[in-house]
């Protein structure tokens, strides 16, 4: 497989680039910095409050602001809210949000520098229905989209006005997942068969997006779209973001390593980052993304792959390892935290890592979100430990324990060849990608000892280098169960969330990785530390510890309060490890969404809530202040319901 079908290089970071488009006096594309932008959560017609909302995110940083039209009135609104701007000296590129409403889109797009579409369901309204095309029959549908668009974008073209094609996994419409699936492929096509009809119109002043709550689908989306880009001579720009990440850590977690995987790799013109907050929060989160990239061009050479990558970017499969006691194979990830630094341990120590000991008791608690594995160095620890928790030593002070029960020896990889005294059930072995680049086919595959081989980088393109270091592996027909260790100093709560969440997440949608070693100083609490490894296993579904939430961000089409009602969920519900409940404040996005989550709460008017179980609705018009209660209580009727310990 070519190695450069999604992206200018593997391993050297370099942006993509894409061709220049006019926003108002704000261009996008080509040489131009990443733009961060974000959309207001206001009701679009109360002009105040979105013109106040604007200028917060403005101030904040965002260089573009979305503002949402459902109908005539909205979109005839924003003339008044783009003078009362401009009268208090703001002059920020307004883009009006379209589902549904050709004629709002048609209005809009003579009054702001910029409109965003859905194809689908700009000309379709979704029903769920599977339907067989002929391609007579197909071909006739794609003429009435061609009918009813192409007014919008001849419009575009007279005033000047950009467009984004904006393909959203949760409301794909029935004739694209009749005839592609429920795919990244579907998504391309649709954004696609929209962007045909704007070529024929010669017109090229258009973004892409490929949005999803899942970060794996939107990842493989945005490379399966540069690829397919390429091979029709196309380079349009970018417009990144995980749609639904929810809010605060999860959010953020979420966001990281969907929008960071593909900036990583030098994707993405503008960033929107989706969080249950209020939009000027947003702001620095994408700040945080985009400015890590601003010197990454001069990092230490990476040796570039040499012939076919031994992997498909753009579907997953998880690398097949070893499996050694519970690390490789088949088994779940496991976490590593760091004990390195403290002075002493003692069973307090193990609270953080979700091991907790209670004295009266005299025994462990372990909660979900309970570490696997604890790296203390030279500290011996002299008491009883839970029985699932391994302890990882040096390896000269490993050999001195007396008791070596569920303790394991740390080696560097030079220490470990000519070291005689070894675990004859596990092994850590630390390896550089020199290490792994000088090994030789036949010591990694008839090496009897059980190793976990443990991923080490001080490249500043670290992300990289250690995915050639998995390329290495794989090209060499090595098994070895692999460990990612990061470390990391310095960086604020929120700095390091992002930064550790796209490093490892990247290598975990790409199916790299039996485990994560998160070492940090001054950067965070050990109990973050331990719930950020877990959160990116969650978000890349590749560990599943807790509940998980796909909550949109509000707008001004959201019928409650987004985000109180997701705390109240939140603090219902936070207990059913592994159930998805999706919380939308609207339509547009909800049932599409629903499909991807085993229940559903949907705004469907002035404080009323539809409810869903997978994507069929299960109860209308259900009164905002029942809501939650009647949610758990449908929870409870399919089984998945467990009380609070």
């Amino acid at each position: 497989m070519n190695t450069k079908l999604y992206c200018n290089s593997l391993t050297q970071f370099s942006r993509y680039k894409t061709r220049v488009v006019t926003i108002g006096d704000v261009p996008l594309g080509g040489d131009h910095p990443i733009r961060i932008q974000s959309m207001t959560t206001t009701d679009t017609m109360n002009t105040i409050a979105t013109v106040e909302q604007c200028i917060r995110m403005i101030d904040a940083g965002c260089e573009y602001v979305r503002i949402t039209a459902p109908s005539i009135k909205e979109a005839q609104n924003l003339e008044i809210i783009k003078k009362e701007l401009k009268a208090r000296g703001y002059t920020t590129p307004l883009i009006a949000d379209i589902h549904f409403t050709p004629n709002a889109a048609e209005l809009a797009a003579r009054i702001v520098e910029k409109v965003r579409v859905n194809p689908g369901n700009y000309a379709d309204k979704k029903k769920f229905e599977s339907i067989e095309y002929t391609d007579a029959t197909y071909i006739s549908e794609l003429d009435r989209i061609r009918e009813r668009f192409t007014p919008l974008v001849k419009i575009c073209k007279e005033y000047g006005t950009a467009m984004r094609i904006g393909t959203n996994h949760g409301s794909l419409s029935d004739r694209i997942l009749s005839r592609y699936g429920d795919t990244p492929l579907g998504m391309v096509e649709s954004a696609l068969e929209f962007l045909r009809i704007c070529e024929d119109n010669n017109y090229y002043n258009i973004v892409l997006s490929m949005k999803a709550s899942n970060p794996q689908v939107m990842v493989q989306a945005y490379r399966l779209l540069i690829k397919t880009m390429q091979e029709n001579n196309m380079n349009y720009p970018l417009h990144l973001g995980v749609t639904e990440a929810g809010e605060g850590e999860d959010g953020r977690i979420k966001s990281a390593i969907g929008i960071g995987a593909l900036l990583e790799d030098g994707i993405g013109d503008t960033v929107r980052v989706s969080l249950t907050e209020d939009p000027e929060f947003e702001i620095p989160v994408a700040k945080n993304l985009v400015e890590r990239y601003s010197n990454r061009k001069n990092h230490p050479s990476i040796q570039e792959i040499k012939n076919e990558l031994p992997y498909s970017p753009y579907d997953f499969k998880k690398r097949i390892s070893n499996e050694v006691i519970n690390i490789g194979g088949h088994n779940v990830p496991r976490v590593i935290a760091d004990f390195i630094g403290k002075q002493t341990i003692n069973p307090a120590s193990f609270f953080a890592t979700g091991n907790n000991y209670s004295v009266p008791l005299d025994k462990w608690n372990l909660t979900d979100q309970a570490c696997d594995y604890v790296f203390v160095g030279d500290n011996k620890v002299d008491f009883q430990t839970p029985g699932t928790l391994g302890l990882i030593y040096n390896a000269a002070t490993w050999w001195e324990l007396k008791n070596k029960t569920r303790c394991y020896p740390f080696f560097t990889w030079n220490e470990f060849l000519k070291c005689e005294k070894k675990s004859e059930i596990l092994n850590f072995v630390s390896v550089t990608i020199d290490d792994v680049l000088n090994f030789s086919n036949l010591s990694l595959s008839e090496s009897s000892d059980p190793i976990v081989l443990v991923f080490q980088t001080s490249n500043l393109h670290g992300m990289a280098e250690q995915r050639r270091m998995f390329i290495e592996l794989m090209q060499k027909n090595s098994r070895l169960p692999v460990i990612i260790k990061r470390n990391y100093e310095n960086l604020s709560e929120e700095q390091f969330q992002l930064h550790v969440s796209t490093d490892l997440g990247a290598l975990f949608l790409d199916g790299m990785g039996d485990g994560v070693w998160i070492n940090q100083v001054n950067c965070s609490s050990p109990k973050n530390v331990n719930s950020t490894a877990f959160g990116i296993l969650q978000a890349t579904r590749t560990r599943i510890s807790k509940t998980e939430y796909i909550s949109c961000p509000s707008c001004g089409r959201t019928l409650f309060d987004l985000q109180e009602t997701t705390a109240k969920i939140r603090n219902r519900t936070d207990h059913l490890k592994g159930v998805k409940i999706g919380i939308m404040g609207c339509i547009v996005n909800g049932p599409g969404e629903m499909a991807d989550a085993d229940y559903g709460y949907v705004g469907t008017g002035i404080d009323k809530i539809t409810l869903y179980k997978g994507r069929e609705v299960v109860e209308r018009n259900v009164n905002s202040e029942k809501a939650v209660d009647a949610l758990v209580d449908l929870i409870k009727k399919h089984g998945d319901w467990v009380e609070k310990v």
